[in-house]
């Protein structure tokens, strides 16, 4: 493993809006319809925007299924990690804790992210397995023959629970988060053993996701503990296999307390873009100029510098985060601190600092250094492996 060290020279080594808190450690009851369980709650705080979980940690029931039915391997971290973020506008923080989904288990997201069987198809599976459901959230499929088939829309669901504290120290189910994955890409064989590919549309997605939303309220409303609390679902675009940028969630509704549909839905603006690319210099050409002006003054001053890749992260139109990898061959440290205190200054000199900003240097054989600058922070963080 490498140790590390950490560069002094004009550079924040503290960064007060990632300040852990070491809070005491809390004793609570964690309540349940059926029971109440023991439960503490972690001393350490990574930052007060951080959720706290409880421990021992409950892993969620359908663990696992995210990265098995996402085809964009950046997709996984999104889907998760976004909901948790979109969570904040109606669980902050400061006031819920987090816990893996514990109601819709895996056997119920496989069967749910199925397809619709004709009577005639679920006739045929009840021979194979006698206790199959036919409940799929897909459209059917009647063409068995080859050629275009049905799409399918959703291809995963991610469920996270939200804690609240009640009675000093008992905590209970406050609210519950769904994200509801959304497949845009149509993949079918034609007859000949052609492959083709057919594109769906945002607005159609999203109206499809929408009746798939209403569906999985009402059946969620059935499950125990999941009568009367809020359920807030989030729709996710999901990013053909190609894609080097992660898809983006484009809708969220609340389906309020006892409601089995969901009672409103409203728009959201959120995308990725890659830079450099074509997309970017057209959608976002004064950050796309700025960042290949920052890469040409790095290949200005070093030959051993090989690429560099950004991924910015806009929301409501504005670039909200960059985070950018770097690949170096270098031969001496001296020549990586070096580079490093270049690149942390240019980062500065081309990237404001409400934008959130970070720098990852790597070599083909491990990290070498990071850089880090949080939203309105004047002098960075930097940090180099030796």
């Amino acid at each position: 493993m490498k140790r590390a060290l950490t560069l002094s020279l004009g550079v924040m080594l503290v960064m007060s809006a990632c300040a852990p808190n070491f809070s005491k450690e809390q004793e609570i009851v964690q309540k349940t319809d059926d029971s109440k369980e023991k439960a503490i709650i972690p001393n350490y705080s990574i930052s007060s925007d951080t959720y706290n979980t409880t421990l021992p940690y409950k892993e969620g029931v359908a663990r696992g299924l995210v990265a098995s039915n996402l085809n964009n391997r950046m997709d996984t971290d999104e889907f998760e990690t976004g909901l948790m973020r979109l969570a904040k506008d109606n669980y902050p923080s400061s006031k819920y804790l987090f816990q893996e989904g514990q109601y819709i288990d895996k056997d119920t997201a496989k069967a749910w992210v199925a397809r619709k069987l004709t009577d005639q198809q679920y006739a045929q599976a009840k021979k194979k397995n006698k206790d199959v459901q036919n409940i799929g959230l897909n459209p059917i499929n009647t063409n068995n023959k080859g050629g275009k088939t049905s799409p399918i829309y959703l291809s995963h669901l991610v469920e996270q629970d939200y804690l609240v504290k009640k009675n000093g120290k008992e905590v209970e189910l406050g609210g519950i988060m769904l994200g509801l994955a959304m497949n845009p890409v149509n993949s079918y064989v034609e007859a000949d053993g052609t492959p083709q590919e057919e594109i769906t549309s945002r607005a159609k997605l999203q109206d499809e996701g929408q009746k798939i939303a209403n569906q999985v309220v009402e059946r969620m409303r059935k499950m125990k503990g999941l009568e009367n609390v809020p359920i807030n679902i989030a729709l996710f675009e999901e990013k053909p296999n190609s894609s080097k940028v992660p898809g983006s969630f484009i809708a969220a509704g609340t389906s309020n307390e006892g409601s089995v549909q969901v009672d409103g839905w409203s728009k959201i603006d959120e995308e990725y873009a890659l830079f450099p690319s074509t997309q970017a210099s057209d959608e976002h050409s004064v950050h796309a100029t700025k960042f290949n002006n920052f890469k040409k003054q790095i290949e200005k001053y070093f030959p051993n510098f090989t690429s560099a890749v950004g991924q910015g992260f806009y929301k409501d139109g504005s670039l909200q985060k960059l985070d950018i990898t770097i690949e170096v061959q270098f031969k001496g440290k001296g020549e990586l601190v070096g580079f490093t205190q270049f690149v942390a200054g240019e980062m500065t000199k081309y990237f404001p600092k409400n934008i959130e900003t970070n720098v990852n240097i790597q070599s083909v054989e491990s990290p070498e250094s990071i850089i880090v600058r949080k939203k309105n922070q004047d002098k960075p963080f930097v940090h180099i492996y030796k």
